[in-house]
């Protein structure tokens, strides 16, 4: 009988799942790092929300484990690389809690827009305040939304019932989509001169990380109110501080921080500043959803070995995985190439079966190559989410099969149409496709130029005019930064056109010798691909 440890608070319709389907659960909730190294040998399961943290030692100490199930959509707590290589299935639930997350910042609007918090605290006092606090309607100003993507259009939604105009900057989100949610889309400039409030709902990654700098700060409104109930680290803190002392910034109300638990914060004390403790999810409703969600996916799993909102893994049904696995894994794959090299977002999205492989269950290949595309600038996406977080961002989405192919058995290629920003004003294609060879992934195109190479885990991936000399130069910078080299593949259009080079790495380039290489003049494009 399978085991599973619930290392959280959870709500108690889960282990009545568990138990329905005949599995056992152990609770245990607050464990230290060491008690929970100590517990995790004995299970095939482990539940947590954001307080147990499994880490790469505690997973390393999993000599059972096959699947951690996160009550919820950050997965910020665990160590999914680890997981990965231990073989560990890492699952959550994104879609139970967008209403109540939704609700909060809207909540915590209205609380920082009237200083509830502060006013509160002086009445309960016994002070009175009246002449103390001097709030601000939300009734027709602007909003401005950082993410428009699930929870964010469920903020606007709101926020036009209190007719509130709402203005969006995502990447993702397209005319035709920013039209049915009534919101006006906007680049990131114009958002921060416009609101009178701006609420943050994407994930952390590489790109959105302080996107709301010391810099961008500056140029919001004067008394602008600052909400983010979405990750971390997306706001720099320090300059939010300093804003809401120099008055520059009217307000701020956080539910998420840095770094958590915040026991303390630079951001504690400042005027007009409100804080609560990660409560985003904090309903009855979305914690009964996500849990049996996520007992119900866990005991799938376990069970039948059926896949469901998988991170790491395909989701597949356990008669279609022998045939389908390697395809759904070149198909990520691919995703994940062409999302990595489209740096401003993209428009539309092709995906091409050709051979044997077109006559395959096409959902599941296509899930995960959206899942691949995405995740480079929307984060924690899976296979089950990708398609919904595409249509609800209006990007198009085409898929095409062919019965023969040229060359391989069978081949899948993506094509991504780039969007217009300043520094590229005119549209174009990315495209690339891949092969299974002896049951494992193969780039085998890209740009239409044919060439051969495997996923190493870290790729540096170079688009060059093809001239004498160029190999070695790039060798060279690769050995001056003691970079060693793992696989070296060519490809190109002809003599003096235009070429591609895929160079496996050991590790990831430094910074320094990437802009030297990104200064030759030869040097068209280059980016450090992780996979």
């Amino acid at each position: 009988m399978p085991k599973v440890l619930i290392g959280d608070t959870l709500s108690p319709a889960a282990v009545e799942i568990f138990a329905s389907r005949g599995i056992e659960t152990d609770i245990k909730t607050g464990l230290s790092k060491d008690e929970l190294i100590a517990a995790i040998p004995d299970y095939d399961g482990l539940v947590v929300r954001s307080a147990c943290k499994p880490d790469a030692d505690v997973i390393a100490a999993a000599d059972q484990l096959k699947v951690i199930g996160r009550a919820g959509i950050g997965v910020d707590n665990i160590d999914i690389k680890a997981a990965t290589a231990k073989g560990v299935v890492v699952m959550n639930t994104p879609f139970g809690n967008a209403v109540t997350t939704a609700e909060h910042a809207i909540a915590m609007m209205f609380a920082a827009a009237r200083q509830i918090p502060a006013a509160d605290a002086g009445t309960q006092a016994g002070e009175w305040p009246k002449k103390k606090f001097m709030g601000t309607e939300l009734s027709y100003k602007t909003l401005g939304l950082i993410g428009c993507g699930n929870i964010g259009a469920r903020v606007a939604e709101r926020a036009k019932g209190l007719t509130m105009k709402v203005v969006a900057y995502d990447p993702f989100l397209t005319a035709e989509r920013a039209i049915e949610l009534g919101v006006e889309k906007v680049d990131l400039k114009t958002l921060l001169a416009r609101a009178d409030a701006i609420t943050l709902h994407t994930p952390l990654t590489d790109q959105t990380r302080n996107i709301l700098s010391e810099e961008s700060l500056a140029k919001t409104k004067e008394g602008v109110i600052i909400v983010n109930c979405a990750r971390g680290g997306l706001v720099d803190e320090a300059a939010l501080a300093a804003g809401l002392k120099s008055g520059h910034i009217g307000a701020a109300a956080f539910d998420v921080f840095s770094e958590e638990p915040a026991k303390s914060n630079v951001l504690f004390g400042a005027p007009n500043f409100i804080a609560t403790p990660h409560l985003g999810a904090a309903t009855t409703e979305a914690q009964e959803n996500v849990a049996l969600q996520v007992a119900e996916q866990m005991s799938d799993y376990l069970l039948t070995g059926a896949v469901t909102n998988a991170l790491n893994m395909p989701s597949v049904t356990a008669d279609e995985a022998p045939r389908l696995k390697p395809f759904v894994d070149l198909a990520q794959k691919l995703g994940l190439f062409a999302g990595q090299i489209s740096d401003f977002g993209f428009e539309e999205v092709v995906i091409e079966y050709e051979g044997d492989v077109s006559e395959l269950n096409l959902k599941p290949m296509t899930a995960a190559a959206l899942a691949g595309v995405l995740r480079p600038s929307r984060g924690d996406v899976n296979m089950v989410s990708a398609p919904s977080i595409l249509a609800e961002s209006g990007i198009k989405l085409s898929e095409a099969k062919t019965e023969s192919t040229p060359i391989y058995g069978s081949l899948i290629r993506i094509k991504v149409l780039t969007k217009r920003t300043e520094n590229q004003p005119e549209t174009s294609w990315r495209s690339l496709a891949g092969t299974v060879i002896a049951g494992q992934p193969r780039i085998v195109e890209i740009k239409d130029m044919p060439l051969e190479a495997d996923f190493s885990p870290t790729i540096l991936y170079v688009n060059n005019i093809d001239k004498p000399g160029f190999i070695g130069k790039l060798g060279g910078l690769l050995g001056d930064a003691g970079v060693n080299i793992g696989t070296f593949h060519l490809g190109r259009q002809q003599a003096g056109g235009e070429a591609i080079a895929l160079v496996g790495t050991d590790a990831e380039p430094p910074a320094e010798m990437m802009e030297t290489l990104n200064a030759i003049p030869d040097v068209r494009y280059v980016r450090v691909l992780s996979f």
